[in-house]
């Protein structure tokens, strides 16, 4: 009778040979870690951790998306814990820079290698969650058999990649249990919640990035996707989001080459002398409450000829 290790090296061999990498993205992966990464999936490769030395490099590398992501960990493990799952923040690398998870598990997880300091890259373990979503920079759910390494074949792993404020991968969430009796369904549910979180840490990066510009959602499309523009004082885009950049078709740094917002979104320009000075004395007056006096003088202007330019417009 075969062993489930040999029954899973026959099922990911079967998938390479017969050509499924065409059709299917786990088998397209299984691909890649056979053929791209020479794995084996009957291997038990030596665990790949860091030093702490590295360790404490690769989290400063992650600027401010550590702090910024820690409360939405915490509460994501606060949903999730309760499944025996445990939480893990990975670098652009693969490395596993902070981990969320009950007390009573951690043993068993640590010698799982979900602890700080192991590498998840599909170079190094093949197809799991972690690495996976690296490797196609989505978000992805492997589920169990879907592993390549048979030693992970245990694992339900979903995955959801963390895009910095240039709109370049910078980190994975991923969410991991062992649960055997977790099925489909509810691994799904995991999957479109990580992805929700890692959206939630990619807005508040986003924010905190342009803290003096106006952040304007991308309208069309589904909010939930945090496709979002960094507007400066003269309608000028500035930073975009993954989505954002995705959908609009933006590429480089904005900063240094913005892009109007009115071309970017089909609005109608009004870029006139004429408009540009009636669009200045409407929001001095708004801001005045309609006060002329106090208008002018917020304008360096004189009431007369704050009336002259009203008349005229």
């Amino acid at each position: 009778m075969a062993t489930p290790v040999a029954e899973h090296v026959s099922r990911v061999e079967a998938a390479i040979t017969n050509g499924l990498a065409a059709r299917s993205p786990i088998a397209a992966s299984w691909a890649r870690s056979a053929q791209l990464h020479h794995l084996d999936p009957s291997s038990n490769p030596n665990e790949g951790r860091i030093t702490a030395h590295e360790l404490a490099l690769a989290r400063e590398r992650l600027g401010p998306l550590l702090p910024m992501a820690a409360p939405h960990l915490d509460r994501l493990f606060q949903m999730v814990g309760g499944l025996g799952a445990c939480i893990v923040l990975a670098d652009a690398q693969g490395v596993a820079v902070d981990r969320r998870g009950a007390p009573s598990n951690d043993r068993a997880f640590e010698e799982s290698g979900l602890w700080t300091g192991t590498v998840w890259s599909e170079a190094d373990v093949g197809t799991n969650g972690i690495g996976t979503c690296l490797a196609e920079g989505r978000a992805v759910t492997i589920h169990r058999d879907q592993h390549f390494l048979a030693r992970n074949i245990d694992l339900s792993c979903s995955s959801a990649p963390v895009h910095g404020p240039d709109g370049a991968l910078a980190a994975v969430i991923d969410v991991s249990t062992a649960r055997a009796d977790l099925g489909d369904a509810v691994a799904g549910l995991i999957g479109n919640t990580v992805a929700e979180v890692a959206r939630k840490v990619e807005t508040d990066l986003f924010h905190q990035h342009f803290p003096r510009a106006r952040v304007v959602v991308v309208p069309g499309l589904d909010r939930g996707q945090g496709a979002l523009l960094a507007v400066d004082v003269d309608d000028l885009v500035i930073g975009a989001t993954r989505a954002a950049r995705q959908h609009l078709g933006l590429s480089g740094d904005l900063a240094a080459a913005p892009k109007l917002l009115a071309d970017l979104l089909g609005l109608e320009g009004h870029d006139s002398l004429e408009r540009a000075e009636q669009a200045v004395l409407t929001r001095a007056l708004v801001r005045s409450s309609g006060n002329v006096s106090a208008a002018a003088r917020a304008l360096g202007l004189s009431r007369a000829t704050l009336h002259r330019k009203l008349d005229r417009s």
